[in-house]
């Protein structure tokens, strides 16, 4: 069983930090770029969480399949929270190259809007808000 709990503490301490980054991303309206990082935000914040509570996350960006075979090893409280934290982990997945790298036929700049930033933003908002109780932090 996994149990480095100071590790599962900075993944969530480093998700916090970055979701201040998202406000100044968003603040100069750089869409993909808050799109992507609150992907990074999510991803942390449950690896985090499962690493806390004894499961070795994988090294896949998207935790969302293994967050949901494992629920019975997370808090109770947390429980109706987690096919929502899953689907959030898996759609800002689906768009973590895209809005870094774009394609040949799309620039994420152009792509991404104030609504896909808003809504990845507070999906990353509401992951560590609901993970942050079940995860030992230092404050």
């Amino acid at each position: 069983m996994v149990r480095n709990v100071g590790l599962a503490a900075d993944h969530v301490r480093r998700a916090e930090i970055r979701l201040e980054a998202l406000d100044v991303l968003f603040k100069h309206e750089s869409w993909a770029d808050v799109v992507r990082e609150s992907q990074e935000v999510v991803e942390l914040a449950l690896k985090g969480l499962l690493r806390a509570h004894g499961v070795e996350p994988p090294r896949i960006h998207d935790v969302s399949e293994v967050l949901l075979a494992e629920r019975r090893r997370l808090p109770e409280d947390l429980q109706g929270d987690l096919d929502e934290l899953a689907s959030i982990s898996r759609n800002l997945r689906r768009d973590r190259e895209l809005a870094f790298y774009g394609a040949e036929d799309l620039t994420p700049s152009g792509f991404y809007s104030k609504k896909d930033a808003e809504q990845a933003r507070d999906g990353a908002r509401r992951t560590v808000e609901s993970v942050k109780p079940f995860v030992a932090t230092d404050d």
